[in-house]
């Protein structure tokens, strides 16, 4: 993932401003696929891919402004409003505010670009990147770092349970 290229998109989708760059990388399994959520044995790894964010806060109450740099698409919606956003990519940033919330962090309106070169579909967790990516810039931004990374991954879980339809075991 390149920099630049995020923060360039993130420059000129939103008020010309910069603000923080998250990575989280995607993974492989080298043994336990659909085993986690079973009770089974698990042997994931890193791999050098994965989902590259700019945040910033925007000064609103609760709106967040998300573009998808990858799908070219942009929605800005309120993460309180109770439903959520018709889009399912933007779900998964709507699910980890909300979650982080439910951690004691004061999340905020933000904006956010994101882009990602995990390839989507191929079993390598592209989601859990996402997840991950926008749970720790949501804590770095509006936690002061105090929720740790392993309620960063809970919250990744239930944002896959609760807001995306996905029953997915821990290591997703």
């Amino acid at each position: 993932m390149d920099i630049e290229f995020v923060r360039s998109r993130f420059i000129k989708h939103f008020d010309g401003k910069t603000g923080h760059i998250y990575w989280s990388p995607g993974r492989i399994n080298l043994i336990g696929e659909h085993t986690d959520y079973n009770g089974g044995f698990v042997f994931p790894g890193a791999v050098d891919k994965g989902i590259m964010a700019e945040m910033r806060p925007n000064g609103t109450e609760s709106t967040i402004r998300a573009y998808s740099i990858d799908l070219k698409d942009r929605i800005d919606f309120d993460f309180h409003d109770g439903k959520g956003p018709h889009i399912s990519w933007a779900r998964f940033i709507y699910g980890m505010a909300l979650e982080m919330e439910k951690l004691g962090v004061s999340v905020k309106g933000f904006n956010i670009a994101f882009a990602g070169d995990v390839p989507l579909g191929a079993g390598m967790s592209s989601s859990a990147a996402m997840e991950s990516c926008f749970g720790y810039g949501l804590n770095d931004i509006f936690g002061e770092n105090k929720v740790s990374k392993w309620d960063i991954v809970l919250a990744g879980q239930a944002t896959e349970h609760n807001y995306c339809g996905v029953n997915c075991g821990i290591m997703d």
